[in-house]
């Protein structure tokens, strides 16, 4: 009885932690086979860039297996009264939001709510009978359609081939349309998610569905069918179902008052110098949004969070859909999401020329990893505000940077992979 007792004692943990997941603990680089002498490079490569003046500050994130090996704040947050960046504070995700969005959906998958083949308007039916731009008049907004040869489906929502444009980043055509329209910009506040959907479902597809990759707002839809399956809005949606679960404690598209102080300052390029953002820089864009109390929940780009809160949701996601005892999706959904989606549809950005997408992921592809040596089936995403995220599950890697400013450029991204690396050790 003692030695089964003994046995009981060293197995328990194990048990416990198969069924919590891996939780994201700090740790010792060298235990994880990551060196800790080369992944000092991260800070020469944050720092030089601080130095250089390409960007005002960074938060860097790397964890493998549940241990947190870096985890620093590097810079400022406002230059004029030079305060320092702090690892608690609170970004803008943009894009990164989508991912959030995608889990939301797959959640509702798993219960047999929708398949992802079903057409939108099954459950959106402002988006029966859906129409394609044929020609369009740049004089007075005008246009001619045509009839889309099917309608587009959730796969579609998902992939980026439903043939929707982006509400704020999409082409001169399209953005003249829902412009028209009163479609709203992504950061929109004072407007209602639903009325703005309904009216995009009347709208012109900018091409066939399924029959190619055009990044656009599709996340903002699967937000509103979250909310027309759910019978919640996508706000209560995520908090209930997802944030308080997972312990997401600083993720919201509306920030309480309480937190207003830790939003990060969003600075820009004016020449060769980094500013802050004014209003009048982006005339459609108020970039105090998360502040305000707002009523559009745009699932494509609307929230804010911490590093820590979003690498919370990357350990889910490579722990196969569960953390510290919260199972959110299967593992079998969680690598249906992870997998190419998009067949052999080529994206029209070179920077992902050679990967592909899943469900609200860009995929590494075997191509793809001759790039930087990224591992074939990382996934990965970015927002608008040069914020960024990838995860290896080969390497057990959950890697972040964020900083926050506009333009956006892929660059510090690209060299901060090859930092990440450079450093594994084994």
């Amino acid at each position: 009885m003692k030695n089964m007792l003994s046995a009981l004692f060293w197995i328990l943990p194990f048990f416990v932690a198969i069924a919590q997941g891996t939780l994201l603990q700090p740790g010792n680089a060298s235990a994880v086979k990551v060196s800790p002498h080369r992944l000092t490079r991260i800070d020469r490569l944050l720092q030089t860039q601080i130095d250089s003046g390409l960007i005002n500050g960074a938060i860097g994130f790397v964890a493998r297996d549940g241990k947190i090996i870096y985890y620093k704040a590097l810079g400022l947050d406002d230059a004029d009264k030079k305060t320092p960046l702090k690892p608690n504070a609170i970004f803008r995700l943009g894009s990164q939001s989508k991912a959030i969005t995608s889990v939301a959906v797959m959640m509702l998958f798993e219960e047999g709510k929708l398949l992802l083949d079903d057409s939108v308007a099954k459950y959106l039916p402002a988006f029966v009978n859906q129409q394609v731009l044929d020609k369009f008049n740049i004089k007075d907004s005008t246009y001619t359609t045509k009839p889309a040869k099917r309608a587009i489906t959730i796969r579609d929502l998902f992939t980026n081939t439903s043939g929707i444009d982006h509400l704020l980043i999409g082409t001169d055509t399209m953005n003249a349309i829902y412009a028209k329209a009163g479609i709203p910009a992504l950061f929109a506040s004072d407007f209602i998610l639903s009325d703005a959907m309904k009216k995009l479902g009347k709208l012109p597809l900018l091409h066939q569905p399924g029959e190619r990759f055009t990044y656009g707002s599709n996340a903002d839809v699967l937000g509103y069918l979250i909310e027309a399956i759910s019978k919640m809005s996508l706000d209560q949606f995520l908090s209930a179902r997802l944030f308080k679960p997972l312990g997401m404690e600083d993720t919201y598209f509306y920030l309480p008052p309480s937190k207003y102080s830790r939003l990060v300052n969003v600075y820009t390029k004016e020449k060769n110098y980094l500013r802050k953002w004014k209003e009048k820089d982006w005339p459609y864009l108020s970039i105090n949004y998360p502040i305000v109390k707002g009523t559009y929940f745009s699932g494509g780009a609307g929230l804010s969070s911490t590093v820590k809160d979003y690498a919370i949701f990357l350990q889910m996601l490579l722990n196969g859909g569960q953390y510290n005892g919260q199972r959110i999706l299967s593992k079998h959904t969680v690598a249906l999401m992870t997998s190419n989606q998009i067949g052999d549809i080529p994206w029209s950005s070179p920077q992902f020329a050679l990967d592909r997408w899943g469900l609200g992921f860009a995929i590494t592809t075997k191509d793809g990893q001759t790039r930087l040596g990224q591992s074939e089936g990382s996934f990965e995403w970015a927002g608008i505000f040069n914020t960024f995220f990838f995860v290896d599950p080969k390497e057990k890697l959950v890697c972040l940077l964020f900083t926050q400013q506009i333009p956006f450029s892929w660059s510090l991204s690209d060299k901060f992979k090859v930092a990440v690396y450079q450093a594994l050790d084994d």
